[in-house]
């Protein structure tokens, strides 16, 4: 049973299977595997189904999911993998309290690097994570349980934090989908702490479009979150000849030649796509990097949970306690200085970004073995943030997604990285990068761009798809194919008697199993409107709601128009009935 978003909300709308069911199979499966380590506390089964009987039916409904435990979750205990420190909070975090409206079902929390102070998931005392490709090397941190509980199948879906990497490191060793929001677009009221000022909520899943549809739900300003921003996520096509910044120098692989080869491969793979590689000086970003663990921001991590700190250092982990309350030796003089040096950083980095449009990057420049790490902890820490601990500092977003596997089975990972809030664009051309990939089989629809702001978004269903007799009309308008996808569940196509040339009826009545075959062009308003013009009764321009949640202009049959029609839903698509008919 696959559990990505977009197969179980479609076998949920057409019968063939129901969240009880869904259920059912997570709980064996978690079971089977085992609670340790991937789970710090699991939500009883029984309530589980007593959540689900009262979720709303929203986007999310009947999708488990998995939180790391750093962030609250009502009447459960928030531990951040240190057993002393943990609480039991009344409210949940804003996020979970979204993603619960939504209709999502909290199947438990996750173990993870103790404080979200590591990328390599062996500093908690609840066990060990590691790769789900090998189980002597690390499944990455801090978001190390979030991480596996996806890639294994226990859930469609996690949430991590991420102020280092800790939401796109653990993606790579695990052959998933990381996706790291812009600073402030998902609340962090209720998550503790590492950096408040550098802090992300992240999303583990299996493919960029779940990722997105998460985004979606929890990209919801916070006005009691002083670090809540707003801004619409817009998940846009690149036209060709994008720019895509790689290093001409400073690339560092540790000696991994595999994942080397592998990161000019994915180089490759994104000119395909379209792109152009352009060289750029990446010693602004690299040194960026060096700050967050040398400079004041992890004095952030000690006034996080200073008192205990304080008050029970031997209840931490050794190397946790090392690097946090080392922050005590500093002082407002140093923290200025590391204000003064990231500001003059930013600045220099904003030369090469006038060259490049996104940046693309190994996520990390190698792999480890646990007990590596565990005989060196902070060198090779150290290394896999190489990649990732600029990208908060700097006010970037970023998604991670597989780049192929080493000839011994290891996995590799990119990361595709942007501006702030181009979170959705980056969605969309990170997908296209994860089913570029040779022999990737990505399930579900792929992330379906939206058009620019001056532009319109238009799903055809009938005699308007290409190569049918009314495509002419978004030809002479200048339309641009955005994707072919399918609605969401809910919507029955009707052959309409006798229009010429024949069409279709496409109407939403919530009965509908599946989804429609649509093809989503874009053009401006003014042609927009004259393309409207055109459509003679009973059909009209309404909103139509596609399979990745996104909302788009598209034709819609008045109800009366369908009485005695032929019910065409279950052949899927306008071309399937023409393909019949010809037959």
């Amino acid at each position: 049973m696959k559990l990505d978003i977009s197969t179980l909300t479609s076998a949920y709308a057409d019968g063939g299977l129901t969240p009880e069911v869904v259920l059912d199979e997570v709980y064996a499966r978690i079971a089977a595997r085992g609670e340790r380590p991937v789970w710090i506390t699991l939500v009883p089964k029984e309530k589980a189904f007593a959540a689900l009987a009262r979720a709303p039916r929203g986007p999310l409904w009947g999708i488990p999911f998995a939180v790391k435990d750093n962030i609250d979750v009502a009447g459960l205990p928030t531990t951040a993998a240190c057993p002393d420190f943990a609480h039991v909070p009344e409210r949940s975090a804003r996020v979970v309290e979204l993603l619960e409206a939504a209709g999502a079902i909290l199947v438990g929390k996750t173990n993870m690097d103790q404080f979200a102070t590591g990328l390599v998931g062996t500093r908690t005392p609840y066990g060990i994570c590691s790769s789900v490709f090998s189980d002597r090397h690390v499944s990455g941190g801090s978001s190390s349980g979030s991480a596996v509980a996806v890639a294994a199948g226990l859930v469609s879906f996690a949430l991590g934090t991420d102020t280092a990497g800790s939401g796109r490191v653990p993606a790579a060793f695990n052959g998933i989908v990381g996706l790291k929001p812009t600073k402030g677009l998902v609340s962090t009221r209720g998550v503790l702490p590492a950096c408040r000022t550098q802090d992300c909520v992240s999303v583990f899943a299996a493919t960029t479009a779940d990722a997105l549809a998460v985004l979606e739900v929890a990209g919801v300003p916070d006005p009691q979150d002083p670090y809540s921003r707003e801004a619409r996520v817009v998940a846009e096509e690149w036209p060709d000849g994008f720019r895509f910044g790689v290093p001409a120098e400073g690339l560092e692989f540790f000696g991994d030649v595999e994942a080397e080869k592998l990161f000019h491969q994915a180089v490759a793979r994104m000119e395909s796509l379209g792109g152009i590689a352009v060289p750029i000086d990446f010693s602004p970003f690299r040194d960026a990097a060096r700050l967050l663990y040398s400079g004041p921001w992890v004095a952030e991590r000690l006034a996080a949970i200073k008192d205990f700190a304080r008050a029970r250092p031997e209840a931490m982990d050794d190397t946790v306690r090392g690097i946090i309350t080392g922050a005590e030796r500093l002082g407002a003089v140093a923290a200025f200085e590391g204000f003064y040096r990231l500001a003059e950083l930013t600045r220099a980095a904003e030369a090469q970004w006038a060259r490049m449009d996104v940046l693309l990057l190994p996520t990390t420049g190698t792999i480890y073995r646990i007990d590596e790490v565990l005989a060196d902890p902070v060198r090779l820490n150290t290394n896999l943030g190489y990649y990732t601990n600029f990208v908060n500092l700097m006010d970037l977003s970023a998604i991670a997604v597989p780049a192929g596997l080493r000839p011994g089975g290891l996995p590799f990972g990119v990361t595709v990285l942007g501006r702030a809030f181009q979170d959705g664009r980056l969605a969309v051309l990170a997908d296209r990068l994860h089913r570029a990939l040779p022999g990737a089989v990505v399930p579900g629809p792929a992330a379906v761009p939206r058009p620019a702001a001056d532009r319109v978004a238009v799903a055809v269903v009938g005699a308007h798809l290409a190569g049918q007799p009314l495509h002419w009309q978004l030809v002479e308008r200048g339309a641009r194919l955005l994707a072919t996808t399918r609605t969401a569940p809910g919507y029955r196509l009707y052959a309409l008697p006798g229009t010429i040339p024949p069409k279709p009826g496409l109407v939403f009545d919530g009965t509908g199993a599946g989804g429609i075959e649509v093809e989503v062009y874009e053009m401006d308003h003014a042609a927009f409107g004259g393309f409207v013009a055109q459509i003679p009764p009973p059909l009209g321009i309404g909103t139509l709601t596609l399979a990745d949640g996104a909302e788009v202009k598209g034709f819609l049959c008045e109800g009366h128009a369908v009485a005695g029609a032929e019910d065409i839903t279950h052949l899927r698509g306008w071309r399937a009935w023409i393909a019949r008919r010809s037959s």
